[in-house]
C-alpha cells in the first residue's frame, strides 16, 4: 500500500526503480555522492519477471550520509548472543524487558529486540536503552 507521510508532505521525493551502483567520496573519507541506474521490468524467457538495468540511466546524486536497509532474518544467535547465553523470543529476537536482556547488565534494542523495522525506530530504541543503561549505571556506583 502506498502511503504519504509526514515526511513526503514536507517535500521528500520519491524514487522507484532505481539501484545504487556505486558510492562517491571526496578523497578526505567523507561520502560525497552516489551513483544509480534505473531498472526496467523484462520477461525472461522462461516468463518469470525480473529486472534489468536501462544503459545510461546513470544518475549522480549528493550525498552526505546514506543509511543501509538490509533484509533480517532475526538477532545473530551466534558470537557473542552464544557466549553470554541470551535468552531469545518466540520471534527470534534477543528477550528483554525494559531493553534489559536476561543476562544482568546486558541490554538490547533496535532490530535485535523489536524484530525488524524502520531505522527511526532504532534510533528512537537506542535512545531509550541509552537512559535505561544511564540509570543502571548509576544504580551500580550508588553500590559500590
Amino acid at each position: 500500500m502506498l502511503r504519504t507521510s509526514s515526511s513526503h508532505e514536507e517535500g521528500a521525493d520519491r524514487h522507484w526503480s532505481l539501484e545504487t551502483v556505486a558510492f562517491e567520496g571526496d578523497g578526505q573519507g567523507n561520502l560525497k555522492s552516489l551513483i544509480t541506474r534505473e531498472l526496467a521490468w523484462f520477461t525472461r524467457p522462461d516468463g518469470r519477471r525480473g529486472f534489468e538495468a536501462v544503459a545510461g540511466s546513470e544518475k549522480s546524486w549528493s550525498a552526505e550520509m546514506v543509511l543501509i536497509a538490509v533484509g533480517f532474518l532475526g538477532a545473530e544467535r551466534k558470537g557473542l548472543a552464544a557466549e553470554l547465553a541470551l535468552n531469545f523470543d518466540a520471534r527470534g529476537n534477543i528477550a528483554s524487558q525494559n531493553y534489559a536482556s536476561s543476562v544482568p547488565g546486558v541490554f538490547a534494542a533496535g532490530d535485535a529486540r523489536r524484530g525488524q523495522s524502520l531505522v527511526v525506530w532504532a534510533i528512537a530504541e537506542g535512545r531509550e536503552a541509552a537512559k535505561v543503561v544511564d540509570t543502571y549505571l548509576k544504580e551500580k556506583a550508588v553500590e559500590c
